[in-house]
């Protein structure tokens, strides 16, 4: 085995490093000895010569995501460790095939210091989407931990990796199972039940980030005309339901989405004529509503993929807040958020209450909601708080 190419990055550019931030930007690199492939291991020094970190060098704005702090050896026992390190805290939680819980996030990249690798699981099946290259080297190995952690319980591995690595190292690429093959689809989360998706679902197949959330909107639906904009396959339209809801529209532009809000709600109630599916676009459908809600869900795709859109991100959170706030019902409540990684914390709350200032109503903050404990953020990388969610009072 050769010995692992050696960055040195600018003075100056080690600072993030020594407070242990992961990422290393290709623009605080002053020099590579040796010529490292995508995916390799590097080990990165300061320009005074001092050891920094291990990690995956890849072709790209972030050049290192750094897997090891220490000067230690990347091989079998590092990723192994840390799948199992992950999934024991997810045990340690009780959300590891629990009664009523059966699908949750593993492997949370970063906030598990396993940068680039993103592991979801769903009854039995861990969905895998890496995000660096150097993580999908070593799938294999990552396989192999799961296996080893999970023994019977698991069922299924699929990588679903083509969208989410860079294009020209997945030419001709597939999604594939890496072991086993699919079986049961459906999910129960707090005893609700979902169909899930992962092979041609968003992202792994559902949005796990919003449990807790969709849990505290059933807590408040009881008795309340209920709105679900940006419904995808209506997670929070079935927690309203079992809430009581006197009824709940789903509005989403796919119609394909819409059918699977419908499947989920006749999986859950049968045929429940409270629900109504409804294939049209947000912006629109709030201009002309054809009921006087009193509970809104606003749960949009990220506005902004990166800090080049960010302002024109803010105004569409602002734009849609005002729509809402302005057609709700007095008493009403909104659950508003963003989950764009390039909208921090501020900026959201910012745009939200520009909004509610530009309606001239009296809003009130019930809630502030970020993504559950199996989602978790290292201190040290603060970009990993990616969901943000306000719970309004309107008056």
């Amino acid at each position: 085995m050769k010995d692992p190419v050696k960055i040195v990055l600018h003075s100056g550019k080690d600072q993030s490093l020594r407070r242990y931030h992961p990422w290393i930007f290709s623009g605080a690199i002053k020099k590579i000895n040796g010529e490292p492939v995508e995916g390799e291991i590097v080990k990165v020094y300061s320009n005074q010569d001092e050891f920094l970190g291990t990690g995956h060098y890849q072709d790209g704005s972030i050049a290192i995501r750094i897997l090891s702090f220490k000067e230690e050896e990347i091989g079998e026992d590092f990723y192994i460790t840390g799948i199992k390190e992950a999934i024991r805290s997810r045990e340690k939680l009780g959300l590891q095939d629990d009664e009523k819980t059966n699908v949750c996030r593993l492997v949370n990249a970063e906030g598990d210091g396993l940068p680039g690798l993103i592991i979801d699981y769903y009854n039995g099946v861990a969905v895998m989407q890496f995000h660096s290259i150097g993580m999908h080297r070593h799938r294999d190995l990552l396989v192999k931990g799961l296996q080893e952690a999970l023994g019977s319980r698991l069922t299924a591995v699929y990588d679903k990796s083509a969208s989410t690595l860079p294009s020209r190292y997945t030419s001709g690429y597939r999604n594939e199972y890496l072991f086993g093959s699919p079986g049961q689809t459906i999910v129960k989360e707090y005893g609700n039940q979902f169909h899930v998706n992962w092979e041609k679902g968003q992202k792994t197949g559902f949005f796990i980030d919003q449990r807790e959330n969709r849990k505290l909107l059933g807590e408040n639906s009881a008795g309340r005309k209920v709105l679900n904009l940006f419904g995808y396959t209506g997670g929070f339209s079935v927690y309203a339901m079992q809430g009581g809801a006197e009824l709940v529209h789903t509005v989403d532009s796919s119609a394909h989405a819409i059918d699977l809000a419908d499947q989920n709600m006749e999986l859950n109630f049968g045929d429940e004529g409270r629900h109504k599916g409804i294939a049209a676009d947000a912006f629109k459908f709030l201009a002309d509503p054809p009921e006087a809600y009193d509970l809104m869900i606003l749960d949009p795709p990220a506005f902004a993929k990166h800090h080049k859109v960010l302002n024109n991100a803010l105004q569409g959170y602002k734009r849609l807040n005002i729509k809402a706030i302005e057609t709700i019902r007095p008493g009403g409540i909104i659950f508003t958020f963003s989950c764009s990684q390039a909208v921090s914390k501020e900026n959201f709350r910012k745009s939200v209450f520009a909004a509610a200032a530009n309606t001239g109503r009296r809003v009130r903050v019930l809630h502030q909601l970020a993504q559950p404990a199996d989602h978790p953020i290292s201190i040290y990388h603060l970009e990993g708080e990616y969901l943000k969610g306000l719970v309004l009072l309107v008056d």
